[in-house]
């Protein structure tokens, strides 16, 4: 061998040994994310497009609803729990573990809402609505207040969850309802509508107390943060509002979604939020400033439901492609936090 190429073989060898490491270290220093946060698991729901997913409080188990079944998975030893058959809803939209852990209920394409215990799988009650489907259902933080929308549309139904007595209803919204969500400390019931408003309601009194005029012609879902500071709305124009709870001002919009935002959700510590959209995309997003963080791709059709789990380290998504993911988000804590709120029950303002 020419001592041309013995030279320049040594070069090349110096080069990667040396200059390609650092150049890897680099890029991981760059871009963090990266080492800690991916998909951890795809699950094959057997029943069709998957519309809701919920973690249990304890975070021990994940339950989405998917046609007429709703599936338990137990996240410790990542096997299927179990999965009930609905009686009377015949495509599951919306699924919601009270907070208290001992009921979930879920509603859908029929004219019942159904309580079930996710432990022994038993059937609990059934809520009988005058109309449908049931597009949302959520409990209040004491496990005993249940709203759902759809069940009285264009009203909200309430309803007292271990007894099954009707609370009555709450009329206001001028089309379908389709999202309800209750502030942390249960004062506040902010509904949305294709009515292109939420709205924001006393949940002791029943009165309405504000009204948010959004710019989109349909309201797909609301969330508050876990402070109960501010409202996050996603909408059918593509964008995230974030509303300051206190004095119904819109703080800002979110644009980079190519299709309509049908869920939102805060993380337990309130830093992250997450949506799902049409374009077939999550995006997380720094819940303080408004920046995007991150765009979790895989899905193959619309993404209907996200949630975090407790521990606000995995995120749940679940798809019209037969699909629920679960996805490592870890990698997303920062030493920021979005401020603390001046009152740990937001009051609004009255309507006038």
């Amino acid at each position: 061998m020419s001592k041309w190429k013995i030279t320049n073989w040594f070069l090349a060898l110096s080069f990667a040994a040396v200059v390609l490491p650092a150049l890897s270290q680099r890029e991981a220093q760059r871009n963090p994310e990266q080492e800690s946060m991916g998909l951890l698991r795809t699950l094959q729901s057997q029943t069709g497009g998957v519309d809701s997913v919920a973690f249990s409080p304890d975070g021990h188990t994940l339950a989405w609803g998917s046609g007429h079944t709703i599936n338990f998975l137990d996240l410790a030893s990542g096997q299927m729990a179990h999965t009930l058959q609905t009686r009377w809803v015949d495509w599951i939209k919306t699924v919601a573990f009270s907070p208290d852990g001992r009921t979930i209920a879920s509603g859908g394409v029929g004219f019942y809402i159904e309580l079930w215990d996710p432990i022994s799988g038993k059937l609990l009650n059934s809520l009988k609505c005058d109309s449908g489907p049931v597009s949302s259902v959520a409990f209040g933080p004491h496990s005993r207040l249940l709203a759902a929308a759809g069940c009285e549309d264009p009203y909200i139904a309430l309803w007292d969850a271990p007894t099954g007595v009707s609370m009555g209803t709450l009329p206001g919204h001028l089309y379908v309802v389709y999202s309800l969500a209750f502030s942390p400390d249960g004062h506040i019931l902010a509904s949305s509508s294709n009515d292109n408003t939420i709205k924001i309601w006393d949940a002791g009194s029943r009165e309405l107390l504000r009204t948010l005029p959004t710019h989109a012609r349909s309201v797909s879902s609301v969330a508050f943060s876990p402070d109960g500071s501010i409202l996050a709305s996603g909408d059918d124009d593509n964008s995230i509002e974030l509303w300051d709870t206190a004095s119904g001002k819109l703080l800002r919009t979110l644009h980079s979604h190519a299709g309509c935002v049908n869920s939102v959700a805060f993380s337990p510590d309130g830093r992250t939020l997450a949506s799902g959209s049409d374009d077939k995309t999550i995006k997380l997003w720094d819940a303080a400033s408004g920046q995007l963080l991150r765009t979790l791709q895989g899905h193959t059709e619309r993404v209907s439901s996200v949630a975090f789990g407790p521990d606000g380290r995995t995120l749940a998504s679940g798809s019209y492609d037969d699909t629920i993911k679960l996805w490592d988000v870890s990698g997303l804590r920062r030493q920021t936090a979005v401020p603390a709120p001046t009152s740990s029950s937001p009051i609004l303002p009255r309507k006038p």
